[in-house]
Order: structure tokens, then C-alpha cells, then sequence
């Protein structure tokens, strides 16, 4: 039974992890070009960091509490126990994702923001490239 159970929580939870990862990947993407005005370069390697990031710490979550709970002895356990399990992972992937969208949004307005995107985009509209171009 346990076997079963765990195969089916790893193949849900990555799943569930992957689907997650890729959407905010590739819609996130818009907003961090936004976020970075019009930065393309830029915003494409901090959204391609924050997915190997986001992958590391879900991976490392799925594993370390695949051997947490109660361990069921029949199927109406074994459903309990991947509801609570997958349901955890779901929780902790929508935590991550306000978590980063808040720093995000921080960071756009903190003076450390305003140091460097001014330089780089001034920079950019030089060399004819980004959202000034």
C-alpha cells in the first residue's frame, strides 16, 4: 500500500510542482520585463533564476516530507494522506509564489532598484536596445 501511495504522491506533487514552474515561468516573464523596464536580457535571467529556485526548494520539500504522516494501512487512509500531502505542497507553492511576487514588487521600489535600472537603461537606450529605444 505504501509503495503505491508514495509513487502517487511524488508523480502528483511534481507534477503539480512542474505545471506551476512553467506557467509562472512563462508568464512571468511579462512582468519582470515590466518590473525591469523593458530590460529583456535581464528579466529573462532573473525569471529563469527564480525557476531553478522555486524547482530546488519544492523538490527538496516533496522529498523531505515524503516520509512525514501517518502511514495508511487502507485505501480511505491512503486518499487522506495525499489530499494532506498534495494539498501541503499546493499551499507551500502558493506561499512561494506571493512570497516572490512581494519581493519583486519591494524590490522595484527600493533605492537598490532605482541605483542600478537607471544606469543599465540609460545604458540600453544608448546602444538602441530596450523600452526607450
Amino acid at each position: 500500500m505504501m509503495i503505491g501511495t508514495y509513487l502517487a504522491y511524488l508523480c502528483l506533487s511534481l507534477g503539480i510542482t512542474y505545471w506551476v514552474g512553467q506557467t509562472l515561468h512563462r508568464n512571468g516573464r511579462v512582468f519582470l520585463v515590466e518590473n525591469f523596464h523593458g530590460q529583456e536580457t535581464l528579466a529573462d535571467s532573473i525569471n529563469h533564476l527564480l525557476l531553478i529556485g522555486f524547482y530546488l526548494v519544492n523538490i527538496g520539500f516533496v522529498s523531505l516530507a515524503l516520509r512525514y504522516g501517518t502511514k495508511p494501512t487502507d485505501l480511505v487512509e491512503a486518499i487522506e494522506f495525499l489530499s494532506t500531502k498534495v494539498g501541503l505542497v499546493v499551499v507551500i507553492l502558493g506561499l512561494m509564489h506571493f512570497a516572490n511576487m512581494r519581493l519583486l514588487v519591494h524590490y522595484r521600489t527600493s533605492n537598490l532598484f532605482k541605483a542600478i535600472a537607471l544606469p543599465v537603461e540609460n545604458a540600453a537606450r544608448a546602444r538602441g536596445i530596450g523600452a526607450g529605444a
